[in-house]
């Protein structure tokens, strides 16, 4: 089997995309020998945060000594990112190799499992045979029903935080969605909340009481940001000063203080991270499209957020980085968000906005985007691409001597910097 033949069987029109349940991937584990039951996890939910979360603990571990297995959605430039074994994507070798090998298994199962379920099942398979020593497991979609939530006994669940997001499939409120997440708590497992919303945490305290899992609520009053520059953001956070973080984005320390918070919980059960360690994971943590500055004239920003919430991180961002300066913006939107408030928040920072419309099914056409901001006041150009929005964009911003800011969905990243490296 070939890498293109491989992931095409990965991508097939067979896999359903969303079909709850654990049946499915249960079945498919059991039959590689439960390769999930040989791993040690930090098993990390929640709506948004969850990949920065990943990286910086995946950092900080593998400084520390550990081999580290690192499992995250979606990928932003190849699908191998999405399994990794201490700082490495799986080869294209191995890939092919463990698909050729789950393929029959897959094949007869008579509920065929969906795409998700079966990349699952393969980063499981690939983690195991390598031993690594633990696994950073961030959920796909929500957490009770999710693929990844086939896994017994982690080392600690971690929930970033709960906002309104996939509202069709997990609730239409925090509370409903805090339940789903909610369901990765395991019995007698550590519990970290890093989450804002009074009703969420009620709902997981609930959940934690339930099973008996220790929980710890994350306080962040002592976190004091030092210094922001588009060269990285330095902060004190409790006994820890100057800590150096190589992540931009005003959202970023917030993070950085769940996986400090993590940190002492996993050194209290056994760990040994040293404080060198910590410091040297957060200084050198790499984490494409989260405030990420892809070309420097002019300056282009990638930022993935795609929400409300994310929107919001991303919009204080900007004013943080450039004050009351506006902006160009280059956005793509999903039509099932709210993208009449995501709009609102952006038309506050952007002097001039370029919309395009994403290649998924799902999303809004940009000359309906346009419109919005048009109606909003801003000055707003319809592109048939994300090629022709980038080429626009540039050609504004050395007009006009301004940064550009690239906001959606994280699938447009790959593209993105593929125009800027073109038409410029």
């Amino acid at each position: 089997m070939t890498y293109c033949e491989a992931i095409e069987y990965i991508h097939s029109v067979n896999w359903t995309f969303c079909k709850p349940g654990l049946e499915r991937v249960s079945e498919l584990c059991h039959a590689l020998g439960d390769p999930q039951d040989k791993l040690k996890y930090i098993h990390v939910a929640g709506t948004n945060g969850k990949g920065s979360f990943c990286a910086m603990t995946d950092s900080i571990l593998r400084k520390a000594g550990y081999k580290v297995g690192l499992f995250t959605s979606p990928y932003i430039v190849e699908f191998n990112e999405r399994m990794r074994i201490n700082g490495e994507n799986i080869s294209d070798d191995e890939l092919c190799e463990l698909v050729e090998y789950i393929k029959p298994i897959a094949d007869k199962m008579q509920d065929k499992p969906t795409e998700f379920e079966l990349i699952t099942a393969l980063a499981f398979l690939y983690f195991s045979r390598h031993n690594c020593d633990i696994v950073v497991l961030e959920c796909g979609l929500g957490g009770r029903l999710d693929a990844t939530n086939i896994i017994k006994t982690p080392i600690l669940s971690v929930i970033t935080g709960i906002a309104l997001d996939h509202t069709s499939i997990l609730g239409d409120t925090v509370e409903k969605i805090a339940a789903e997440k909610a369901g990765i708590i395991k019995k007698d497992v550590h519990v970290l909340w890093c989450g804002k919303d009074e009703g969420a945490e009620n709902v997981i305290s609930h959940r934690a009481a339930e099973v008996g899992a220790p929980m710890l609520t994350l306080d962040r009053s002592t976190l004091k940001v030092t210094e922001t520059t588009l060269g990285g953001t330095v902060f004190d956070f409790g006994e820890r000063k100057g800590m150096t973080l190589a992540l931009l984005g005003t959202y970023q320390p917030e993070n950085a203080t769940n996986v400090l918070t993590a940190v002492d919980m996993l050194n209290s059960l056994g760990f040994g991270i040293s404080d060198e360690a910590v410091r040297e994971g957060l200084k050198t943590v790499k984490w494409q499209a989260r405030f990420e500055v892809i070309n420097k004239d002019p300056l282009i920003i990638a930022d993935g957020g795609h929400n409300p919430e994310g929107i919001d991180g991303a919009v204080k961002s900007i004013e943080s980085y450039f004050g009351d300066e506006k902006v160009g913006i280059v956005t793509g939107v999903m039509a099932d968000k709210d993208y009449n408030y995501m709009a609102g928040r952006i038309a506050s920072v952007a002097e001039k906005v370029f919309t395009l419309t994403p290649a998924n099914p799902r999303a809004l056409d940009a000359v309906s985007y346009a419109n919005v901001f048009c109606d909003l006041g801003v000055s707003a150009t319809a592109c048939e691409s994300v090629d022709k929005a980038v080429e626009k964009a540039i050609a504004w911003a050395k007009e006009n001597n301004k940064p550009i800011i690239s906001l959606g969905s994280l699938y447009m990243y790959c593209e993105v910097a593929e125009a800027v490296k073109k038409h410029n």
